[in-house]
């Protein structure tokens, strides 16, 4: 019986942990989100997919609801930007939505490469919401060393 009340006192104390954390992370959301509020650049973030295969680091987003001309991807050997903007079929009063998450807005990703890549034969495609980018990954016999001389 005095097993079972520490575990118990022990849990209780985890809870309250638990709890005062969670609020605390709230708080800290919600003075994030009126500072984002008041930003004049207010963007949201893609979530991405960053995978390799034996030729290509493949990159993958859910982009719905934005058309792939609207969509801007710039690479460089080492980095890769997408941007856009999603914006709404229809106008909704703020005071009529009961729940709201959909990000409406612009919205930017930039990701670092975890290796070099030929920027030339990048390419894109967008099926069902996704957007998919295959980098081909630098051929290593086209990478040069160079002597130095003394």
């Amino acid at each position: 019986m005095r097993i079972m009340s520490n575990f118990e006192q022990q849990f209780g104390d985890i809870a309250r942990l638990n709890d005062t954390v969670g609020q605390a992370t709230l708080a800290v959301a919600n003075s994030d989100k009126r500072k984002a509020k008041d930003a004049p650049t207010d963007e949201g973030q893609l979530t991405v997919d960053v995978y390799q295969t034996d030729n290509d680091i493949v990159i993958k987003s859910t982009i719905a609801g934005v058309v792939a001309d609207d969509i801007d991807v710039s690479i460089t050997s080492d980095m890769i930007t997408i941007k856009g903007k999603r914006v709404p079929d229809e106008t909704i009063d703020a005071s009529d939505y009961y729940h709201q998450e959909l990000y409406w807005g612009p919205f930017s990703r930039s990701v670092i490469l975890p290796e070099d890549i030929d920027v030339e034969k990048a390419a894109a495609s967008m099926k069902n919401g996704i957007l998919t980018i295959r980098l081909p990954k630098l051929a290593k016999s086209r990478m040069k060393k160079v002597k130095i001389s003394s």
